[in-house]
């Protein structure tokens, strides 16, 4: 009797453990992190994918940079991202180019370089949201979703039944994210902004280039959409404090990000100088307004960046040019002398830069602890034996093309390392496997919208 019931207790708690596995790997994506992960984290680290955002399903109705720059960080740390495309040519950068990538035969294709800069790592589905079934299809997925991100003008969605408010209704869970030039209130919310206007409007180009009385002096954009790329990663961090927030309170919430925002709390240093003077800063060229040297400064044959930033750096540096009394002379010594100073101080030090190559200064700087850098074309960058050591020129495989070049991202991580999946998908390319695993849509409801227009596959 007492070994049947030995027996029984076993079986028992047997059956018991693989029902709670079964109901934790497969009934409850979301619940067993937010309970499990504080007080059992070696039992959560076998379960959990080797993606940080593995559970994470995100829907990119975001088009150009800003919005495609952040959900394919998300979708590199391991989320589903599922880019909602329009069924008439998709997202514009699609079409941003030349330069267009090239298939295997080395024959031009019609996919663009700057399209696939954003966009790796995503499922696309090419759907028409002005109509009806289209708009029905598309809450259907967002049932799931964890994630919506988009970058319509300010109050567009609201027509279609895709705002904030009306999606929230169907889950309550979801984090919207909402990026648009200036804003969701403010006298420009209804503006369009791209990011050369935001640069111009937010003061960057004001500081960027060299000063008005210079020749081709004046305004300057910066050579990369910086306002788009800093609002992409500043979406991200709101994003996943959302998603903390969340774990905490089981509700989503609303992010409102502007570009124009974004653009001027980058300004840091510049506002903050601005803020504590009242003068605003003007265009310095490669100079620092806070430090000096910092700058580029020729060498005997090619220009040079050299950016000392404490003290202790600018002593070794006279060492190195014969000249320690320098480092004492209250003209020099502080980094505060040396800002008032800088007419004096930065001819001196040109002469002796002027007196090597390139080469010499860098491994004399190198050695010493000194800041330095030759000024590389990108070209140059890409054959750097430090860029190739961090794994950032890559390639990854296509359908058509059989591989594309990539960037690979810069965040290294030693538990969930980011992983690469394939390239930016072909307009449309999971449209049937979207429409049928998350919209619920039987194969004839899907060739039926595909017929009509609504729905759009690449085949």
């Amino acid at each position: 009797m007492i070994s049947r019931v030995g027996e029984f207790k076993i079986e028992f708690n047997f059956f018991f453990i693989t029902l709670s596995t079964i109901w934790v790997l497969y009934f409850a994506p979301h619940s067993y992190k937010r309970f499990l992960l504080p007080r059992h984290p070696c039992l959560v680290s076998a379960m959990v994918n080797a993606t940080a955002l593995s559970s994470l399903r995100v829907l990119d109705m975001s088009r150009v940079l800003a919005g495609p720059w952040a959900t394919q960080t998300l979708a590199d740390l391991g989320a589903e991202v599922i880019k909602i495309e329009r069924v008439d040519g998709g997202d514009d950068a699609r079409k941003w180019g030349p330069p267009f990538l090239r298939d295997q035969d080395g024959k031009p294709s019609d996919e663009s370089a700057y399209f696939h800069a954003t966009n790796r790592n995503k499922k696309s589905i090419a759907l028409d949201i002005t109509h009806p079934q289209g708009q029905a299809l598309l809450r259907n997925m967002v049932k799931s979703a964890d994630v919506f991100i988009e970058n319509f003008k300010v109050g567009s969605l609201k027509q279609y039944g895709l705002d904030y408010p009306q999606l929230k209704k169907i889950n309550p869970r979801l984090i919207y994210c909402s990026i648009t030039g200036f804003g969701q209130t403010g006298p420009y919310a209804n503006r369009a902004g791209y990011d050369f206007i935001i640069q111009a409007m937010a003061g960057l180009m004001s500081i960027t280039g060299k000063p008005s009385e210079q020749a081709g002096g004046g305004p300057v954009k910066v050579g990369v959409a910086v306002s788009d790329i800093l609002t992409g990663l500043y979406a991200c961090i709101a994003i996943l404090s959302a998603l903390q927030a969340r774990h905490q309170s089981g509700q989503g919430q609303y992010i409102d990000l502007a570009l124009m925002d974004v653009q001027v709390a980058s300004l840091a240093n510049q506002a903050m100088n601005f803020l504590a003077t009242g003068n605003a800063p003007s265009p310095m060229g490669n100079l620092h307004p806070n430090i000096v040297p910092y700058q580029v400064f020729d060498t005997q044959d090619k220009p040079m960046v050299l950016s000392i930033g404490n003290d202790q750096q600018f002593a070794k540096f006279c060492q190195i040019i014969g000249r320690q009394d320098m480092a004492s002379d209250r003209l020099y010594a502080k980094n505060s002398a040396r800002v008032e100073n800088r007419h004096i101080l930065v001819p001196l030090l040109a002469t002796y830069l002027a007196a090597h190559p390139l080469t010499w200064w860098l491994e004399k700087l190198n050695k010493a602890g000194i800041p330095c850098g030759p000024i590389n074309s990108i070209d140059a960058v890409f054959r750097d034996q430090q860029i190739i050591a961090r794994q950032l020129p890559m390639q990854l495989p296509h359908p058509e093309l059989g591989s594309v070049p990539t960037v690979g991202s810069p965040i290294k991580m030693s538990q969930t390392p980011v992983q690469y999946q394939h390239a930016a998908p072909k307009l449309g390319q999971h449209s049937r496997e979207i429409a049928e695993k998350l919209a619920g849509k039987t194969v004839v409801e899907i060739e039926k919208l595909i017929a009509a227009g609504i729905l759009r596959t690449d085949k």
